[in-house]
């Protein structure tokens, strides 16, 4: 494989406006998330150079397979990418190892199958699958089948689109831990389309969200989660505790500002609600509306040994036993409209009941403020 990065900053206008500019380095694996429509298989297509935008680059290691300022665009069939698809795409008529073969037509027939054996081997799939052909295999061995055909083309960069949506959830764990296994010993950029923000999460080194073209927020998994950007990119990402607030300014304590926490319903009325302390990163005004979020691990239960804690009196309207793990959602007193979303796990989960009234403790450290507009 190439070991070499990817570089891209794309733009179009039309048909369909499409801004995105990231980076991937060789072995990592850059996952592009959004709704349908958000323009992230257009991105796909970009770099496999299915369609040609109207400014930008795309360089991969010392290649430049795009550049609008100096007329550079090399065609598909010469840019090495590997592409695996949401619906297979495998000839029905052969099996899987001359499926994967397919790729390798520049070598002898005798050289080909071995390779092909090689990589199927690679993907875990047995000796005697290797001769089936696809209506009698899963699809989960189907998909092993697409990655290896491929990767047997010794690509320069592998693009993912939608790969596993199509299988069912306990086949797509395995299908997951195999490119994280995979992904590394690459040694090439992977870029994955998806719309499951799970499955990015899971295998992403970096994340980028889009919306209607643009890039929203870039950044890996962990930032991205605990700090979003705005509130359009908390709802894409899922994030469930999202509230509303009045940013009042800094608070006496260095580095901390002062939120009131706000009904659904914001009115004057509503103006002595909780004041949360929070980090304070000196972007916003005093006195504006604000969104601000809370991962669900900054929310504890009956006590909290927190120093920065802020306790509230809630009630347990819903609780869910998931078999591993608890779902429970609380509403609190002081603030209507409002539902609190916990996942519990450990012995103390089976102690919450639906009904209860509870304690609840919120870390403040881990809250953060956005803008209240998108």
């Amino acid at each position: 494989m190439s070991n070499a990065s990817l570089i891209f900053n794309i733009h179009q206008s039309l048909p369909m406006k499409l801004e995105c500019a990231a980076n991937c380095d060789a072995g990592d694996l850059l996952a592009i998330v959004g709704t349908s429509g958000a323009g992230k298989t257009s991105v796909l297509r970009v770099l496999a150079g299915l369609m040609k935008p109207e400014s930008g680059r795309i360089q991969v290691g010392n290649e430049v397979w795009f550049d609008s300022q100096e007329h550079i665009f090399v065609p598909a069939r010469d840019r090495h990418v590997g592409m695996v698809f949401q619906n297979y795409a495998l000839m029905p008529h052969l099996d899987a190892i001359h499926n994967v073969a397919l790729s390798l037509m520049h070598l002898p027939k005798h050289e080909r199958l071995i390779k092909a054996q090689q990589w199927l081997n690679h993907v875990q799939l047995s000796s005697d699958q290797q001769v089936r052909h696809p209506h009698q295999l899963s699809g989960g061995q189907q998909q092993r089948v697409a990655i290896a055909r491929a990767l047997a083309r010794e690509p320069k960069l592998l693009l993912l689109d939608e790969p596993f949506s199509a299988v069912d959830q306990m086949t797509r764990q395995d299908l997951y831990q195999l490119m994280i296994d995979m992904r590394k010993s690459l040694g090439i950029p992977i870029v994955l389309v998806t719309h499951d923000l799970r499955e990015a999460s899971l295998m992403a080194d970096q994340l980028v969200v889009m919306d209607d073209g643009v890039v929203l927020q870039a950044g890996s998994p962990g930032i991205i989660h605990g700090s979003p950007r705005n509130a359009r990119v908390a709802d894409l990402l899922g994030i469930q505790n999202r509230f509303q607030g009045e940013w009042l300014g800094p608070s006496s304590t260095p580095g901390y500002g002062s939120l009131r926490w706000i009904g659904v319903s914001s009115t004057d009325a509503q103006s002595d609600g909780p004041i949360l302390t929070v980090r304070d990163k000196g972007k916003i005004k005093a006195g504006q509306q604000v969104n601000w979020v809370i991962p669900g691990d900054g929310i504890e239960l009956w006590h909290s040994e927190n120093l920065n804690a802020g306790q509230f009196q809630a009630t347990v309207i819903q609780a869910q036993d998931l078999g591993e793990i608890t779902m429970a959602k609380l509403s609190c007193s002081d603030l209507p409209g409002y539902i609190l979303n916990v996942t519990m796990t450990g012995k103390k989960r089976g102690r919450i009941k639906e009904g209860e009234s509870l304690p609840i403790f919120l870390d403040q450290n881990l809250i953060h403020v956005m803008p209240f507009k998108y």
